[in-house]
């Protein structure tokens, strides 16, 4: 290739695009790992009343590449979940405990406002060595036999062996590779908003089950004169979100606590809020022609159970040790076996996760007598059934890490 009067390609061992938290934690681990490594793309803003409870892998993670004592000093513990049918179905269940004492964790996860952990993300890259962040993002791709040439917007052009596309679910890496996406719309949407309240969370997330959909509230931690403070995503039908989102926030805060039957008394609304269609994106391949996709490029799931970002680092997890894995052999960490490779270790976590979200929403909206039967019995055994309890739990909060990621 010719290149006259352009500059000359910056060499990387990895070009990542997109830069929301998996985009981060990916630069940041594969840096750590020894890669040198661009990561590119404006920084994300993460308002509109955001979080994201990282469940036990997602924490062990973290940890293992140094990252998880800055995160832990803005995040609130979840050492319990309550379940509670407020759907007026048929067969209405008890409300289900569930304890992380049971399966020996001190907690399920933590909570952490997503702003709080893109700072903490930021700050770590900043100091990190083998890393080289931009705020420029990718404008065009030539996935080459044995190369990627990105270029970006301001000009320069990136050339690296391997590409991770990490910049969301309209990703133009996945685009430009052309791998599909199939998009399923929910006739729902998403509210979001941080809340002060006046009773304790007691370190309890607590998840009501109604027609529209979940309305949840996750512990956060203690922050200047609020004292008890939770995040919400409350999911409903379309319609519902039209009404709500033109109410001012006192109001607003008073349907919230209405909706929570004033379990954590009264409520206000801390910052901005947000609402969002909710959507299920599958993407058959994760893995193309010298580029690999991580969280939301890979995989969209409604903001149900805490799945999204958790099912995102494990991709971070196993690209990295994929990439890892193929340089201590000596091999092409672009080559079409290491990718491969990649999309087998993540293909079944994500379709059973994808499958089980989905199918709980649609459990919710379906009005038949048969699904509200089974929806109360299978809460009923979960209440009464310990095994049965705690085989739920440890499957919920994912697989357990037990190795070290490279680098660390």
């Amino acid at each position: 290739m010719a290149y006259g009067d352009e500059p000359r390609p910056q060499d990387a061992d990895i070009l990542i695009a997109g830069a929301g938290l998996a985009g981060l934690t990916a630069a940041f681990g594969l840096a750590k790992a020894g890669f040198a490594v661009v990561s590119s793309g404006p920084s994300e803003r993460s308002g509109s009343g955001r979080t994201v409870a990282l469940l036990d892998r997602s924490v062990a993670i973290l940890e293992a590449l140094g990252l998880w004592a800055a995160v832990r000093t803005q995040a609130a513990p979840l050492r319990g979940l309550r379940l509670i049918d407020a759907s007026a179905g048929l067969f209405p269940a008890r409300p289900v405990e569930f304890h992380a004492s049971e399966i020996g964790l001190d907690a399920f996860g933590w909570n952490i406002e997503n702003a709080r952990m893109a700072e903490a993300l930021a700050a770590a890259i900043a100091k990190a060595p083998h890393v080289e962040r931009t705020l420029a993002s990718v404008e065009t791709y030539d996935f080459g036999p044995e190369v990627v040439d990105a270029r970006l917007v301001d000009g320069r052009l990136i050339r690296a062996p391997l590409a991770i596309g990490a910049d969301g679910r309209l990703s133009k890496a996945r685009r430009a590779a052309g791998l599909e996406a199939r998009l399923h719309r929910y006739p729902q949407a998403a509210l979001t908003a941080l809340l002060a309240h006046r009773l304790p969370h007691n370190d309890f997330s607590t998840e009501f089950h109604t027609r529209g959909g979940p309305f949840t509230l996750v512990p956060l931690p203690a922050s200047g004169p609020a004292e008890n403070r939770s995040s919400l995503v409350w999911v409903m039908a379309d319609k519902d979100a039209l009404r709500l989102e033109s109410l001012d926030d006192d109001a607003l805060a008073r349907e919230i606590e209405r909706q929570a039957h004033s379990l954590l008394g009264a409520m206000r609304i801390e910052g901005g809020r947000g609402f969002f269609p909710l959507a299920r994106q599958v993407v058959p391949r994760i893995a193309g022609p010298r580029l690999a996709l991580i969280g939301d490029a890979g995989h969209v799931l409604p903001p149900i159970g805490a799945q999204g970002l958790n099912l995102g680092l494990r991709d971070v997890e196993a690209i990295i040790a994929c990439a890892a894995q193929a340089r201590a052999d000596r091999r092409d960490i672009g080559a079409p076996d290491v990718l491969a490779a990649y999309e087998r270790a993540r293909r079944a976590d994500i379709l059973v996760r994808t499958s089980a979200v989905d199918g709980l929403n649609r459990s919710l909206i379906a009005h038949f007598g048969a699904i509200d039967f089974a929806r109360g019995a299978a809460l009923s055994a979960l209440s009464a059934v310990g095994p049965l309890r705690r085989l739920v739990m440890r499957h919920g909060v994912g697989p357990r890490f037990t190795g070290r990621l490279p680098g660390s």
